[in-house]
């Protein structure tokens, strides 16, 4: 009877400490432990660079790694999709960016819905874009290439980093509205598209900055005009595609999300601490040496942005029957 009274007693000690020990738990100021940020793509592009310059910044201000996890694979949905599947207690976050606002539409099937299964966190940046062409091509400005176009049609090869990508849609958008036919190249990268671009197989492009001001600084590229839409100071004179073809802009979008459900305390901080990061004048040097414009947004603001994104590229995909292969 008395062993019976004492099991009875340190059972219902333990029921009584379980509770204490999980709100103990939840108690932890977060981070408590590293974070993983998951970007989507192979190490060493501008948007590996930029996720690793913020992951420095958060490990420095919130006291705890914030390690960075290559996932690519499946255009960007094989790492995107462990962060849907992850635990929503703030431990694993996404770079987010472009493909996420085009793979609904590029694919028949997705294990996951982005919009409704990650919580946007914050804005990053705005990666600007070059609309390129071979110097061999006579056009100096975009009314004088849109002409060029008009003129020869199908002659003009247009390359991109693969079927789908920024690269692609950049340049269908142009094609749509600029009405032009252009011959769309596919390559595997941005490297291999920009690598006959300069040797003239292909005439035309449209990369992000980071990749291809090199060239246009050397004289081996020329640049017609910027996608944003607004110049870009660093090439001042530089007009935008919009100037010339009214309400044209493109320009990909970086930011950072989490599993859906991530508390809301967490997201905030979070918030917080990267929009603290893109006002630093030292993060600012570095991301317009990227070709990279600081986006500082709330949660519901960044949202807001990939809602409008995958619209508007869902609408270009449909239009010119895009699929992805």
């Amino acid at each position: 009877m008395k062993l019976l009274r004492r099991r009875f007693l340190q059972l219902a000690a333990g029921a009584v400490a379980l509770p204490a020990i999980s709100w103990v738990a939840r108690a932890q100021p977060y981070p408590s432990r590293p974070v993983r940020i998951v970007v989507p793509t192979t190490a060493g592009g501008a948007n590996d660079i930029i996720a690793r310059m913020i992951g420095q910044w958060l490990s420095e201000r919130l006291g705890r790694p914030f390690v960075i996890e290559n996932r690519p694979g499946a255009g960007n949905n094989l790492g995107t999709e462990a962060v849907v599947r992850a635990p929503a207690d703030g431990y694993t976050l996404l770079l987010c960016g472009p493909s996420n606002a085009t793979n609904a539409a590029l694919y028949d099937k997705l294990n996951f819905n982005f919009i409704r299964d990650i919580a946007p966190v914050a804005s990053l940046i705005r990666q600007l874009v070059l609309l390129l062409v071979n110097p061999a091509v006579p056009a100096k400005t975009v009314p004088e290439f849109i002409a060029y176009a008009k003129a020869n049609p199908g002659k003009l090869n247009m390359a991109s980093a693969g079927i789908g990508h920024a690269t692609h849609l950049y340049g269908e958008l142009f094609t749509m509205m600029a009405e032009v036919n252009m011959v769309h190249v596919p390559y595997r990268g941005v490297a291999p598209a920009l690598t006959d671009l300069l040797g003239g197989q292909v005439q035309v492009m449209f990369p992000g900055t980071s990749g291809a001001i090199e060239y246009v600084r050397a004289g081996t590229l020329r640049a017609l005009a910027i996608t944003s839409a607004e110049r870009w100071k660093a090439l001042p004179d530089l007009p935008t595609v919009g100037e010339s073809v009214p309400g044209y802009e493109a320009s990909g979008f970086f930011g950072v999300g989490a599993p859906k459900n991530t508390p809301a305390e967490i997201v905030d901080k979070l918030n917080k601490e990267i929009n603290a990061a893109l006002a630093d004048p030292k993060i600012r040097s570095r991301l317009d040496d990227l070709g990279s414009v600081p986006t500082s947004m709330t949660p519901a603001e960044f949202g807001k942005l990939i809602a409008m994104e995958t619209e508007k590229w869902g609408k270009v995909i449909r239009a010119a029957g895009i699929r992805a292969e």
